[in-house]
Formats: C-alpha cells, structure tokens, sequence
C-alpha cells in the first residue's frame, strides 16, 4: 500500500504525516488501584495547514452484556460504555535538532490536556514509523490527577497504530497503564 501525504499538510509535520486520520480499536488498562479494564479507543490526529498536528484521544470502557447467554449470540458485541479518559493536544516537529539524536529520526514534541486536571509535555524522536516519548513537564491542578511522569510509545505495525503509555502516578512508580491497537477508519 502507497503512502500519500495529506493535502496541506505543512511540511513541518511530515515526519508524523503517517498519524494523520481517524483511528479506532481496542486496548486493555490497568494501574494499582484500578481493575484491568478493556477499552475502546477513538483517536482523530488531524491538521489544518499549520505547523502542528491536532489530537484527540476518547477511551470508553466495554461493557459486556449483563446476561451472560447474551455472550452466546453472535449478534452481541460489547459496546463501548462511559468515558474513561480524554485527551486534547498538538504535536509539534521543533526545528532544533540535538546532537544525539540519531540522522534517521527527528524530534518532536506532544503537548497534551486531560480533564482531570492534568497537562503533559512529552518530547522525543519520531522515525521509520515510531514515535518514542517521555514525559518533560506535568503539571496538575490542586485538585487534579496526581500524575508525576509519563512514556508513550507509538508504532505503524503493518498498517494499524499500536501504542503503549507508562505512568507513574498517585504515589506509585513508573509502570504499564495501557495500550491498544488501532486501524485507520476510512471516512
């Protein structure tokens, strides 16, 4: 399958050009404290021209039918129920490029909103269809989410969007808290 820029796309961003589209899929969570949960994820990563790429994540947990021979029919899938996070962002390709960064990757830098009161700035490389980030700064609210630090690995694996976020939060230390495979909705 040919890879085609998106229309306007500036030229800033074309090292994330690939991100660009509706994606949607399913991924699995769990944190002390927080029991391992299925989730369905909708993620829009888009652009308007501009030097940047706008984001924005939905989890919704599965709800599996309350009737357990509801199972047994295969017209009964389990749907997506309450919201479980959001998130609203941009990325950005800084024109400054560290010494140490490797000639086949470029940086780049993920800023993000959560509506538990919590704002991440992630940096890191983009290259041959990975993204690898960490946390740079978080900043939280008074009485927002006690999020201390953050990795996010992104991956193009045969066509879908594979991810994984780390976090260290609420006192524990940095540890797995979710992942998912996604697969581009054509629209």
């Amino acid at each position: 399958m040919t890879f085609v820029l998106p229309e306007g796309l500036a030229p800033e961003v074309y090292p994330l050009a690939w991100l660009v589209g509706t994606w949607r899929g399913e991924g699995v969570l769990a944190y002390p404290g927080v029991d391992e949960s299925a989730f369905v994820h909708d993620l829009v990563v888009g652009s308007d021209g501009g030097p940047y790429l706008s984001w924005t994540s939905v989890w919704r947990l599965v709800q599996a039918p309350e009737d357990v021979a509801e199972l047994v029919d295969a017209d009964v899938a389990a749907d997506p129920g309450p919201v479980w996070s959001t998130e609203t962002g941009f990325w950005r390709v800084p024109p400054e490029r560290p010494v140490d960064l490797p000639a086949d990757k470029q940086p780049v830098e993920l800023l993000l909103a959560d509506p538990s009161g919590h704002v991440d700035i992630y940096v890191g490389a983009v290259g041959n269809g990975r993204i690898d980030l960490v946390s740079d700064v978080v900043v939280h609210t008074a009485t927002g989410a006690e999020v201390a630090a953050g990795t996010r690995l992104l991956g193009l694996v045969d066509g879908d969007l594979m991810w994984a976020h780390d976090l260290a939060a609420f006192g524990h230390p940095l540890q797995s808290y979710a992942s998912a495979r996604l697969s581009r909705v054509l629209v």
